[in-house]
């Protein structure tokens, strides 16, 4: 049986990831299962996901999905550049023959092209060239790979990843074939667009109550959000604030992304600044992003030190499953460590992490009655050939 993996964050998914996976199978053949490696409660931007890592992973199993597996929050919170290589190590130790993701261009030799002279051992001399000049980092980064002539590829978000993805493939010289898809509409859009919208905008519409959020949803996913809890970054603006205003000089400097000082121009900013959103602005530059801040500020609240996000994960949770799901978990015994969720690892100090974060998740609820310390009673979503679906322990 081929698999396809796709490492996702589905935030939540909606009709283009719905075509993700329909023209995954196709190109995986029958039999074929689709494997994805899904993003937990928090996001690779620094954000909370808007649903439980539960509501998203059935979403997925009733859009297509025969197996959710959970990325491991240290890989999840990374750089895209450890986004991608902590996926596609996990993905490619399982056994996977196929990396599907998406792309703004689907031109894989330009992506491929690209992500060589991303590896090439005079990169970084160009890159750091092009920095001291004082412009932006993707600026810089474009610039060096121009003169190495690539460059296709870093002009728009997927195709960003999707070059971390092929540099991924390459240096861990992964027997992953890219399959690359299009990915139509755009990625920043905020008008929704039923037919190919972008999640900024889809959250944007669940936030507010605009029900025009049906139409941009797969039928079979439309029943998990209907109900499910909303989690924002504006619902736990204030635990995050509480969180960063008591860390001392060295929990900054343990932070990771903060290397040059910049660790210490965001402790500055926590000190000084009212909100999360005026802490970004005077601590970000053209050198260092948004959205690097925002994972600062993030790992700062759940506790996470650069140490931490240097350890490989030890383990990877099953989330949930389909029947060719369950069998490929059978035919994968002892590849890789499996864990069901709920499961209680022994000895496991990453377990402390994964229980901090799921409980420090829930001040980001828009419910005041989600309770907390409920990692271990998290049971494996199995649905059946039909979609109807049951949660157990097996």
């Amino acid at each position: 049986m081929k698999t396809v993996g796709i490492i996702c964050e589905y935030n939540p998914l909606h009709n283009g990831h719905a075509r993700q996976l329909h023209l995954a199978r196709q190109t995986g053949g029958e039999p074929c299962a689709i494997v994805c490696l899904m993003s937990g409660n928090f996001v690779q931007r620094g954000l909370p996901a808007i649903y439980s890592k539960q509501v998203r992973a059935e979403a997925a199993l009733r859009c297509g999905a025969d197996l959710v597996l959970e990325l491991p929050l240290t890989v999840t919170v990374s750089s895209a550049e450890g986004f991608a290589s902590g996926g596609v190590s996990i993905l490619s130790a399982l056994g996977c023959d196929y990396l599907c993701f998406g792309t703004e261009s689907e031109k894989l030799d330009a992506l491929m092209q690209t992500a060589r002279a991303n590896l090439s051992p005079d990169f970084d001399a160009l890159l750091r060239a092009e920095l001291e000049t004082g412009c932006s980092y993707p600026l810089a980064r474009q610039r060096a790979l121009t003169a190495l002539g690539a460059g296709a590829g870093l002009d728009s978000p997927n195709d960003i990843l999707a070059v971390e993805y092929c540099k991924a493939l390459l240096r861990q010289e992964s027997r992953m074939q890219p399959l690359p898809v299009r990915r139509t509409g755009s990625y920043h859009a905020l008008a929704l667009d039923p037919e190919a919208p972008s999640a900024t905008a889809l959250r944007a519409a669940l936030e507010t109550g605009d029900v025009a959020w049906r139409a941009a949803v797969p039928p079979a996913a439309r029943d998990c959000y209907a109900q499910a809890v909303l989690h924002t970054w504006a619902a736990g603006e204030r635990a995050v604030l509480a969180r960063v205003r008591a860390l001392g000089e060295e929990d900054f400097a343990a932070l990771p992304f903060g290397s040059e000082g910049l660790w210490s121009k965001l402790m500055r900013s926590c000190r000084s600044c009212a909100s999360t959103e005026e802490i970004i602005e005077a601590t970000k530059s053209k050198r260092y992003t948004r959205t690097r801040i925002q994972r600062m500020l993030l790992c700062a609240y759940l506790g996470l030190r650069k140490i931490d996000l240097e350890l490989s994960p030890p383990y990877v949770r099953i989330l949930g499953f389909r029947d060719n799901g369950r069998s490929l978990l059978r035919e994968w015994k002892g590849r890789f460590p499996l864990l069901h969720a709920g499961e209680r690892p022994q000895g496991q100090p990453y377990y402390a992490l994964e229980r901090r974060a799921s409980d420090l998740y829930t001040l980001f609820s828009r419910s005041l009655s989600v309770p907390v310390g409920t990692e271990e009673s998290l049971r494996v979503i199995h649905l059946d050939g039909q979609g109807t679906g049951n949660q157990s322990g097996d």
